[in-house]
């Protein structure tokens, strides 16, 4: 098992340039995401989670980070009355998203998350939004508290947001888990497809380095949430991803 990141790691430096690294694996990243058991169930679950009626008839669904389309497909399953509109910052991680069949009730924008209201007005956009699943995104972000506020400055009144994310740094044992799966098969996976796991070292960096549960829910709560709670996924990813909840 490899140790946890030395203090040298410099995670703002590294989410600033997170873009550039999946838009150099964008090609390969549905086939190896797609060798993670749960994956796409664990999405449609946070996806559920958001507790909108009448599969979603007269909603409008915000999805920031929604690389290739796959948190996007979550939506579109659950919520098939529901208009999507789904954003990354990464160019070609949405060129890639932007080749899938969609119906005409989706929409995908470029923009990183702080500049999330300039992108969305200019495509006549703006919401507010009905329900918000962000998915392996607030991690990311170089100002995290700043972009979930913007997050929840999208939300209409009363509607709900999924933080669909790891969290491992309350637990030695998750932590140890992810570590142990991270050097044993995503990084070498990684390596084997791409010629460069430098995304999954910096997935495996990154996740170490980020929030525990508690302070995940009270940046939420911070930004102006209420009813902030989080649940569960099952499998080898109990206590490792999780759904972050709450409404605005």
């Amino acid at each position: 098992m490899r140790p946890r990141p030395r203090p040298g790691f410099d995670r703002a430096t590294a989410a600033a340039g997170v873009s550039a690294q999946f838009d150099q694996d964008a090609t390969s990243y549905d086939r190896l995401v797609g060798a993670n058991p749960g994956y796409h169930d664990h999405l449609r679950l946070s996806a559920r989670r958001l507790g909108l009626p009448d599969a979603g008839a007269g909603a409008v669904l915000l999805d920031v980070g929604c690389g290739t389309g796959l948190s996007t497909a979550a939506l579109v399953e659950t919520y098939p009355q529901a208009r999507v509109v789904a954003v990354d910052a990464s160019a070609e991680m949405l060129a890639r998203a932007r080749e899938k069949s969609w119906p005409e009730t989706v929409r995908f924008v470029h923009a990183r998350a702080e500049n999330l209201h300039d992108a969305l007005a200019a495509e006549g956009l703006e919401g507010p939004f009905d329900g918000l699943l962000a998915a392996y995104l607030v991690r990311n972000l170089p100002d995290r508290d700043a972009g979930v506020g913007v997050l929840v400055d999208h939300l209409a009144p009363g509607a709900p947001i999924a933080v669909h994310e790891y969290a491992v740094a309350d637990s030695a044992y998750s932590r140890g888990v992810w570590s142990a799966v991270c050097w044993a098969v995503i990084i070498p996976l990684g390596w084997r497809v791409t010629g460069d796991a430098s995304l999954y070292r910096y997935l495996w960096r990154s996740v170490l380095a980020f929030d525990g549960l508690g302070r995940l829910e009270q940046r939420l709560r911070d930004a102006g949430l209420r009813e902030v709670h989080t649940r569960p996924v099952d499998g080898w990813q109990r206590g490792i991803v999780h759904t972050v909840l709450g409404r605005r």
